[in-house]
This record gives structure tokens, sequence and C-alpha cells, in this order.
């Protein structure tokens, strides 16, 4: 098994290009069932995308990738499966996103129960809620989604009970083909699925967005024709370099980005005093010697993303005070408290609210990766800490990040895989 070694207390210089979206790319390519032939540009090449386009094969679909160019060419054959098995779904929460187009499509579609990240319970009752209203017959047998709409799915008004950017994406993805106008209320709003929403364009998809909601006319999509789209920057890989900057950057430059995207990020990490400076497809970054205590909590986009809150807890260790974290998405996503510990941490959680005590010096340990966010919150701080830090199931970090140690290490950091 790969592991990560560290030696800490590196200053960090230099510029980090930031890879198209793991989160957009996933949707899109399950919307690629829908059309004739897709070009997708700035793919990142994690483990995620790769599971999926393995999915995708096994449908039906003809895939090149070029891994120089981040190009992928997906082309639909006439023949296709509407099976999901469990062994392409089990790794991969996104999986599950095939559901919408194929039932749209093909009126019928197996798909496993989802695995992923355990980070929560995360079901799938959203995304099932969603496509009974457009008219889908669902049953779970044996581990599966077993989904039928023999005459098609008909539009209609969907409220969502709680915001799920999964459960948007498949009602999406299944409204376009249905008869009529479907309106989806309460909806996730991230970057990423207005991406999806762009693709879906390009297909001669009719989708109007207003706040929370999203109204989609229902038309064929237009067969033999050719899309191509370029994948947002991924804005969680953003975000984990921003807070890397603010612990060890001399000057890390983040290019390939819309800083807009970011903006609650960036006024968070002002406030706890980091130096940060914008321009229009770039940020610079600079460590903070005097980082101030902060409470945030993590919400739905345009709030505080879930998936950076591991990342920013290591920045709070070395904050004055005592900060806090309110984890208002998943039930479990504190599992990278305990190794934080290990290297001398000071965090205690009660509820879903953990409470960060710094300034903390930390050591090197060997610590476990449980999940994509935590294992690279291990990452940063083991850059920080003294002596060597060594990592285990850094599989996690390849699900998520394209190039880890390559990034850090143009940037001086000691880091190698072994």
């Amino acid at each position: 098994m790969q592991k990560l070694s560290i030696k800490g207390k590196k200053e960090l210089s230099g510029t980090i290009f930031i890879s198209g979206s793991k989160n957009a790319t996933l949707p899109i390519l399950a919307a690629s069932i829908l059309a004739d032939e897709v070009k997708l540009s700035k793919i990142p090449l994690v483990k995620d995308i790769f599971t999926m386009i393995e999915l995708l094969r096994f449908i039906g679909i003809k895939i090149n990738i070029d891994n120089n160019s981040k190009v992928i060419k997906l082309k639909n054959k006439k023949n296709i499966k509407t099976l999901a098995p469990y062994k392409l779904v089990k790794t991969m929460r996104a999986g599950v996103l095939v559901l919408g187009p194929l039932l749209t499509k093909y009126k019928k579609a197996k798909v496993s129960l989802p695995g992923g990240c355990a980070i929560g319970t995360r079901p799938v009752d959203l995304h099932l809620f969603a496509l009974k209203r457009l008219g889908a017959k669902i049953k779970i047998k044996d581990g599966y989604i077993i989904a039928e709409a023999k005459k098609g799915l008909k539009g209609t008004k969907i409220n969502f009970p709680s915001i799920s950017v999964g459960a948007t994406e498949n009602a999406l993805l299944a409204a376009i083909e249905a008869e009529g106008k479907t309106v989806l209320s309460n909806c996730a709003i991230e970057p990423e699925i207005f991406d999806l929403i762009k693709f879906l364009k390009k297909l001669g998809s009719k989708i109007q967005i207003s706040g929370r909601k999203i109204s989609i006319i229902g038309n064929k999509i237009k067969i033999n024709k050719k899309i191509s789209h370029e994948v947002i920057f991924d804005r969680i890989e953003a975000g984990t370099y921003l807070v890397a900057g603010a612990l060890l950057g001399k000057k890390i430059i983040l290019k390939n980005i819309n800083p807009k995207i970011l903006n609650c990020e960036i006024n968070i990490l002002k406030k706890m005093g980091v130096k940060i400076t914008k321009s229009k497809s770039a940020i610079t970054v600079f460590k903070s010697k005097n980082l101030k205590k902060i409470n945030i909590l993590t919400k739905p986009y345009p709030g505080f993303p879930t998936d950076l809150q591991a990342q920013i807890m290591v920045l709070m260790t070395q904050a004055n005070g005592k900060s806090q974290i309110k984890e208002n998405i998943f039930e479990n996503r504190f599992m990278h408290v305990p190794e934080l510990k290990r290297m001398g941490a000071k965090v205690n959680i009660k509820n879903q609210t953990a409470s960060i005590f710094g300034p903390t010096n930390l050591t090197g340990a060997e610590v476990m990766a449980t999940d994509l966010r935590a294992s690279v919150s291990l990452v940063l701080a083991g850059l920080i800490a003294e002596d060597k830090t060594i990592i285990n199931r850094i599989y996690h970090l390849d699900r998520g990040y394209e190039k880890l140690e390559s990034k850090l290490k143009k940037c001086k950091a000691k880091i190698k895989r072994f």
C-alpha cells in the first residue's frame, strides 16, 4: 500500500495551476449518455474520473482519453446497457448520477446503491424522491435501484425537502427529456451545477435559473450533434492550496481560476489575517504570522464548503485563541480529528461542533487517511509539523487530487510517495 512521507517546516513558494473540477466533470460525464458525440477538456486525471469512465464503457460508450491534453472524447453506441453494477459504483458516490440520463433516454435503469467516502449516510432518498415525482416507478432489490418509466417521464414541480447537490443533478438529467415543464425548488446552486447546465444547454436543453429555482422545458436532445465543453476549475483544490499558502507560503500563486467563485473562502481567510491578492484568473496568498481565531459554519454554496472544513481546521490550529467549526452538512465529517490529535492538535468535538485551540506546535507522526478531504488535511498538517509525517491509505487522496506531490514539490515542499 502506498504512503506519503512529508518533512515539515519548509517554506513554500511558486505557482500552482489548478486542475479541472472533479465534481463538475462527473455529472457531465453522466450527462454524456444523452449525447451523440462529446469532447470534454480540462479533465482532472484522478481516480474518481477513471472509475466513471470505466462505468460508461461498461454501459457501452466508446471513450478515448488523451492524458497529455486532458481531453476525453465520448461516442455513443446504439446498443447501450442500462445497468450500473456494484463493482463500478461501490467506490464512487457519483456513479448514481447515471440513473437520471438512463431513465429519461432508455426508460429504464438498474443502478447499484452507491459507495464512496464514509463521511455520513448520504442517502439517495432525495434522488429517488425527484425521479418518482417525474413519474418513474422505483424499487430497491438486492442492493440495486430498479427504475422504470415505460411511457417516459413527465414534467412536474419538485420541492426538495433539503438541499442536495447530487439529487439536483440527477433531477436535472432526468427532466431535460421529460414531457412538459419541470420546476425544481430548493435546489443546490453550486458552480458545478451551473457548469452542468451550461453543458446541457449545448445539447439544446431549455433551462432557466432564478435563485434556488431551476425550470426545465423538456425536449428531445439533438442527435448527431457534436458537443465540446471545457470543465470549470476545481474550487476545492484551489481552496486547499489557499490554506497551504496561508500556513507556509512565502508567495504562492494559484492560476487557472475564477476568484469570484471563491469569495466566501477568501473573505474568511482575510478575516483570519491572511494576505491575499486577486487578479482576473489568479490568486496570490502569503503566510500570516499572526492568525486570528474565527467561527464558521459549513453551508451549501455560496456558504463555506464542507469539503474545505478539514483543511481550514489545520489553519485554525495555528490561530490565536479558540476557533470553532459547526458542521451542518454531514454527520460524520470529523474523522480526521483523532489523527490531527496524534500530531498534537488541541481539538474538542461536541455534537456537530469542533473547538480548535491554538496556536499549537504540531509534530510529525504516522497517521491514517479516512476520506478524501481528511487525507489532504493530514498533508497540510504534515507540511507545518516538526520532523517527518507518514500518511497511510493515500488512495483516498488519489480520488480527487491531481498530481498533489508534484504541485507541492514545485513549491519546494519535501514530500514523496513510497
